[in-house]
């Protein structure tokens, strides 16, 4: 059995070089030949020299891939490319794992009951969130790819995140890649490439499951913790999910392609933005309202493919289809 970690980085060697040490120490059974790819996506920094150095220490368990095309998912899809492991598992350069991480993550991937798995993202250090953000309900960790579901293992519902899933190569034999058009790239913070993947599995009742055990430590840097911030992070999220699953064909009634619903929510989330009386609650509105304005926005990009489409005689721009299980 041979398993291929496929880590993908820009420009953030200081925080690459910590996740490589705690690679470094990972502890898996004699019978388990693994490997960490390093995909550089084209970094300015001292990216190249970090990865290289370790290449040298252990050459054994990793390896430098350079991807010159940025965005995420070219990096991701290139490390697919150039690997060979049975099962694929994913981690970020922003994230501390724990030894046993690996072996935990893809042992129930090793016979043929679970297509893929994800794992527990904790903070790496004790994080108290500012008054003004609504930290009790579990989306309102997403910003800062917190994944928790608790202590009990089980079948997953929902994707895992990037930083800590893994997957049977099969699945994107099957399935196809990671979405070019999701990913953050240069000019484009829009994600939602991870989830995508995984929902298309869930989609055709691929199984996926929750391993509590597979642990992995996330960063929180200051500027994550920033109103301006948060507020693009939702933005760009509203945007992704339209761009995943289509405008809503449900709602007929548009105004410039764009369902009428999403104009009637601005004022509501205004009014209640006004009248929210704890700081948590306003910051809380303000994040619908950006909600709604990434769905109008990327509801009207779409919209004018759309139209470009028909005026070149073209289908309609197609949402993003799978292979049905044999």
């Amino acid at each position: 059995m041979k398993i291929s970690v496929i880590l993908c980085t820009y420009n953030r060697s200081a925080s690459l070089q910590r996740a490589l040490e705690s690679a470094s120490a990972l502890r898996l059974p004699g019978s388990v030949d693994w490997e960490t790819v390093v995909v550089d996506n084209n970094s300015s920094d001292r990216t190249r020299e970090v990865a290289e150095a370790f290449c040298r220490r252990d050459p054994a368990h990793f390896r430098y891939l350079f991807e010159p095309k940025q965005g995420k998912s070219n990096a991701l899809n290139a490390g697919i490319r150039q690997t060979v492991g049975d099962i694929l598992a994913f981690m970020d350069d922003d994230v501390i794992v724990e030894p046993t991480w690996l072996q935990n993550l893809t042992a129930s991937l090793q016979g043929d009951g679970w297509a893929g798995a994800g794992g527990r993202i904790l903070p790496q250090r004790a994080f108290h969130p500012p008054r003004w953000l609504s930290f009790s309900a579990r989306h309102g960790r997403d910003p800062f790819a917190l994944f928790d579901l608790g202590p009990e293992a089980g079948t997953l519902n929902e994707a895992p995140y990037g930083t800590n899933m893994a997957f049977r190569r099969g699945m994107f034999e099957k399935y196809g890649m990671f979405r070019t058009d999701l990913g953050p790239c240069p000019g484009s913070e829009i994600r939602g490439e991870d989830s995508d993947f995984a929902n298309r599995l869930l989609a055709v009742g691929e199984p996926l499951r929750y391993e509590p055990s597979a642990v992995v430590y996330h960063e929180i840097p200051e500027w994550r913790v920033k109103k301006r911030y948060l507020l693009r992070w939702w933005f760009d999220k509203a945007r992704s999910e339209i761009r995943r699953n289509g405008i809503p064909r449900e709602i007929k009634l548009r105004i410039w392609g764009i369902p009428a619903t999403f104009f009637l929510r601005l004022p509501a989330w205004s009014f209640r933005w006004l009248l929210a009386t704890t700081p948590s609650r306003r910051f809380y509105c303000r994040i619908q309202l950006w909600i709604v304005a990434g769905y109008i926005r990327e509801s009207h990009f779409q919209s004018s493919i759309e139209r470009g489409n028909k005026l070149r005689g073209e289908d309609l721009h197609p949402a993003f289809k799978v292979k049905p299980k044999p």
